[in-house]
């Protein structure tokens, strides 16, 4: 069964909980106020589409594409980004909620993230080379065995990141960022 192709289509207040989103690649679409949570969105292909203002929360992502995707305003909690299909992966989220959701092993060079909470998120040995954190709580967030060169922390707060463990060569910090930089060693910074 051919999937279908839907090209420059709005979709308002759709709840795809029960009745999933049909297969097929989207492109220049638009989803606003859309409800996917706790919903299957696997095996789909997204290229240029927005999604504002909607909920995600432990979705089914398996195989899915994201290309040039941006999300605004949405509740993403729980997600599994690395079992989407990873060619040509680009997203940007701005204001989005994406606690305890995982980017394990991803490469996410130059991903932005604005004004997103990124609580208890793992980023394990995932590569964010020039990626901006831009006014983003990393409260309990893993950076292990990650690459964070050129990275982009200076306006990031709640951060813990081992530089022993990471690669951080030429990333940005504030100097109140440097504290996450040296929790580790258990000093006091007046």
């Amino acid at each position: 069964m051919e999937k279908a192709f839907i090209t420059d289509k709005e979709f308002h207040l759709a709840d795809f909980r029960k009745a999933s989103l049909t297969k097929g690649d989207y492109e220049n679409c638009v989803f606003k106020g859309c409800n996917f949570s706790d919903g299957f969105l696997d095996n789909q292909n997204f290229m240029e589409c927005e999604f504002l203002d909607c909920n995600f929360s432990n979705t089914n992502l398996a195989h899915t594409i994201f290309k040039e995707v941006t999300f605004k305003g949405c509740k993403m909690v729980g997600l599994k980004f690395e079992e989407c299909n990873d060619f040509l992966m680009s997203f940007r989220f701005d204001n989005c909620t994406l606690n305890l959701s995982s980017f394990y092993q991803l490469k996410l060079n130059g991903q932005f993230f604005s004004s997103c909470k990124l609580i208890g998120v793992d980023f394990t040995e995932t590569d964010l080379t020039r990626a901006v954190f831009k006014d983003c709580d990393l409260q309990n967030t893993v950076f292990y065995r990650s690459v964070l060169e050129f990275t982009d922390f200076s306006s990031a707060i709640n951060f813990e990141i081992n530089p022993e463990e990471n690669r951080i060569k030429k990333a940005r910090f504030s100097r109140q960022g440097l504290e996450g930089l040296l929790k580790k060693y258990d000093i006091e910074i007046a």
